[in-house]
């Protein structure tokens, strides 16, 4: 097939995905209790993703169809009953029964006011018992973030403003005004489950060693090819498996370990030990969004954490629905910012820890082979549900996986094109 019309099918096939309606469905014992997804409207007949409770406990997604006329909480019971119910490794795992310890919640953000309050107002309820939250207003242009926090979260919502742009250097704003023990981070486009922040941070108390967490990312809403198509190949989903991973014991089926470290969760859902992370000097300021390096600084804070020896605990009764992006022209965006953040944070490691370079090199020629395997054009596999990472519903197209290898290619220069303009941004401020 010619490239224009290869071209013009993917577009044909992208513009016919049609919206899935997002809910959630606990099940206890013969009862079942059907609800929307959060900003979402009541279920009716229709293709339906379903996050799977077993008594409150995420266990597991679906995707269903209501036929017309049908109760939508008897169909959907019946399909999870047969298909979700909890197996022995989804059996909550060590650190869930512990106090959680003072935590504070960073949420870096700019210029988005409407989604920031949305995600504040599900922060704000929290069933963690000791917490704080601490926005970080990022090179704003107006005053409406202050404004918002001032006028309506004041009592309970500590601002800080830091001019120089850049998610990474946002965060280490934040990481420096921060009092809890641990330090949670998530994003304004996203709504936090009510146990989202205690069940991320209880690992803490359980373990010494542990210097990360990270938590299960659902979508929030599905109303936009790009949205469906994007969690139909993983979205930001790890899976329902609680996990640790020990430096001390690399896992077996991880040999990349720890350079994968987009398997390990995402900044929109991660926590560190607050000491743990200042250690390792924060996240580094040439990486993220906002800067020529795109993306890849919650990647480079897992692997430094995990380089110093800490465990990282990937837990799915951490919840948070995130909002994705919307348009073909924000997944071009997105996949471009993948591939660059990706090589970007290995080039800060290995920049920042040169003792890591013997384990990347003996790691690389594998290394080659899954970053050809990642930007693979990616056909369909059958049906299976949004979230599921090995049966997909939707081919991903190639101009995407062009965009990504791109992006990869950019990454090492964006990351030291970014740490130049920070050096330089340095000494115009003296």
């Amino acid at each position: 097939m010619a490239r224009s019309a290869r071209a013009q099918e993917e577009i044909r096939r992208f513009l016919d995905i049609g919206a899935v309606q997002v809910a959630e469905l606990d099940l206890d014992g013969d009862e079942a209790v059907l609800r929307p997804g959060p900003g979402s409207p009541p279920v009716t007949h229709g293709e339906v993703f379903v996050l799977v409770r077993q008594g409150g406990w995420p266990v597991g997604t679906l995707l269903g169809r209501v036929p017309e006329g049908a109760d939508a909480k008897t169909v959907l019971a019946a399909r999870a009953r047969a298909e979700c119910a909890p197996g022995p490794a989804q059996a909550r795992g060590p650190g869930a029964a512990g106090e959680p310890p003072y935590t504070s919640v960073v949420i870096a953000t700019r210029e988005r006011a409407g989604q920031l309050a949305r995600a504040l107002d599900s922060l704000l309820a929290q069933d963690h018992p000791r917490f704080e939250v601490v926005v970080v207003d990022n090179a704003p242009v107006t005053s409406e973030t202050r404004e918002l926090v001032e006028r309506k979260y004041a009592e309970r919502v500590r601002y800080v403003c830091e001019p120089v742009p850049g998610l990474a250097v946002a965060h280490n704003t934040g990481l420096a005004a921060v009092r809890g023990e641990v330090v949670a981070f998530t994003d304004d486009d996203v709504v936090a489950d009510p146990r989202w922040l205690s069940e991320l941070t209880a690992p803490f108390a359980a373990d010494p060693g542990l210097g990360c967490s990270t938590g299960l990312i659902l979508p929030a809403r599905l109303t936009t090819p790009a949205q469906v198509l994007l969690e139909s190949h993983g979205g930001f989903a790890k899976g329902f498996t609680p996990r640790t991973y020990d430096p001390a014991r690399p896992p077996g089926d991880e040999p990349l370990f720890p350079f994968t470290a987009g398997r390990f969760g995402s900044g929109a859902n991660m926590a560190f030990r607050t000491a743990a992370l200042r250690s390792v000097g924060g996240f580094d300021p040439a990486t993220g969004a906002g800067t020529a390096a795109r993306g890849g600084d919650d990647l480079y804070g897992f692997v430094r954490v995990l380089a110093e020896g800490h465990r990282l605990r990937y837990t799915p009764y951490a919840l948070v629905w995130h909002h994705h992006r919307e348009t073909w022209r924000d997944l071009e965006t997105q996949a471009y910012g993948y591939g660059a953040g990706l090589t970007a944070y290995l080039t800060a490691v290995l920049v920042n820890r040169p003792a890591l370079l013997p384990a990347f090199l003996a790691r690389l020629p594998r290394g080659l082979v899954h970053a050809r395997a990642l930007t693979a054009v990616r056909e369909t596999e059958g049906g299976g549900a949004p979230g599921d990472h090995d049966v997909r519903t939707h081919p991903w197209p190639r101009r995407l996986s062009r965009l990504q290898r791109r992006g990869m290619v950019y990454g090492p220069v964006g990351y030291l094109r970014a740490r130049r303009a920070l050096r330089a941004r340095v000494e115009g401020a003296r």
